[in-house]
């Protein structure tokens, strides 16, 4: 490999994020690598040489980022963000290392922090039920229906436009996001190619749908000329675009409003996978539905559910090849398979077993499992 004198920074800013603007990145993806490269990665690594540098410096800088990493006000940054942060120069060490300029992609050598996946909070069906009920006369009922009977991302809802909407057939094609960096927004591609999927509606949503196109068409021949034909399913009352914040705002009041838990407009994703997986809808088509990039993604995600849905198989299964009557026998009163000896002092021990010990009753037997069970999965 040829010796060079160039920098972290020159090949960063000069060579690297050039030539991984979009469309070869999301927009979001950019702005993101874009923000880093210039609030932490430049005044800390500028000035050392792209050859020359090691997993030891990064170590260090991902340390004083954990310690003193934030711009706003002391402190550190989360571990996410750092991980956010080392994603970026991995990637660009990554490329550094294909285009020849580097021997080795030295952020392999650097442990990200590890960060801690919070546990999900989820409305129940119940819930759910409740906060449909509350915004039912509400002018973005129709979206609320979206986020909570699809699992739509902010962004896909903000961003739908008619032309991905098929009433006729009950379908929408989420194609073009709106998604917002720094509260400015983007139109963007899906999040994964599996984003780009058709998703069938059920009959309610599909009315809720009709109902504001017509509402929308009223809005339109009272504002007249000055109406702005963005082609969006959800706009303001003149047709101009919905920034995707205002869906979160609105749906913390509305939450307040409803008396629910407070969780994350996100979460509703989650509450309606949470649900589909509990009722028994195979995780891989809960997967497409949500454009998932694979299944293990959602299996990872929503593996609280599982231990439920394991039992709750096995249950199903069973009354289908047994019957339900057979299914539900209690081995205990199975005299046929009861194999006791009668009770006397002087009776042999079986190795393994001492004097008193019953049959079933080995000090090693396997206890009943203690993960969720199926009638706490609404809860």
């Amino acid at each position: 490999m040829e010796p060079s004198k160039r920098t972290v920074a020159s090949y960063l800013v000069g060579e690297w994020l050039p030539a991984m603007q979009p469309p070869r990145l999301r927009p979001s993806t950019w702005l993101s690598y874009q923000r880093n490269l210039e609030r932490h990665i430049i005044p800390a690594l500028s000035d050392i040489e792209l050859q020359r540098l090691t997993p030891a410096q990064l170590t260090a800088f991902y340390r004083r980022l954990l310690t003193s990493g934030r711009l706003d006000r002391p402190g550190g940054l989360s571990a996410k963000s750092v991980k956010n942060i080392h994603g970026a120069l991995h990637a660009a060490l990554k490329d550094a290392m294909r285009w020849g300029y580097v021997a080795r992609n030295v952020a392999d050598a650097t442990d990200a922090p590890k960060v801690l996946t919070p546990e999900l909070q989820v409305w129940s069906p119940a819930q759910l039920r409740v906060f449909l009920t509350q915004v039912r006369d509400d002018r973005l009922y129709a979206a609320w229906m979206l986020f909570a009977t699809t699992g739509m991302r902010r962004g896909e809802v903000a961003g739908l436009r008619w032309s991905d909407v098929d009433l006729a057939a009950g379908r929408v094609t989420p194609r073009k996001p709106r998604i917002q960096v720094n509260y400015k927004v983007h139109v963007s591609e899906p999040k994964t190619a599996k984003g780009k999927r058709s998703l069938a509606l059920d009959p309610a949503t599909v009315a809720a749908l009709r109902h504001h196109r017509a509402r929308q068409a009223e809005e339109r021949l009272v504002v007249g000329p000055v109406w702005e034909d963005s082609g969006l399913v959800f706009t303001w009352p003149d047709g101009s675009p919905i920034h995707p914040e205002r869906f979160t705002k609105w749906f913390h009041q509305r939450t307040r409003t409803a008396g629910l838990p407070k969780i994350r407009l996100h979460d509703v994703r989650h509450s309606y996978a949470t649900a589909a997986l509990a009722a028994g809808i195979p995780a891989k088509v809960v997967s497409e539905r949500l454009g998932h990039a694979n299944i293990a993604i959602t299996i990872d995600t929503y593996s609280h559910v599982l231990p439920g849905l394991d039992a709750q198989a096995a249950g199903t299964v069973a009354r289908l090849i047994l019957g339900e009557a057979e299914a539900r026998r209690d081995p205990a009163v199975d005299k046929a398979l009861t194999t006791r000896h009668p009770p006397t002092s002087s009776r042999r021990e079986v190795k393994g077993e001492y004097p008193g010990q019953e049959e079933g009753d080995r000090g090693d037997s396997n206890p009943r499992p203690s993960g969720p069970q199926p009638d706490a999965l609404t809860n």
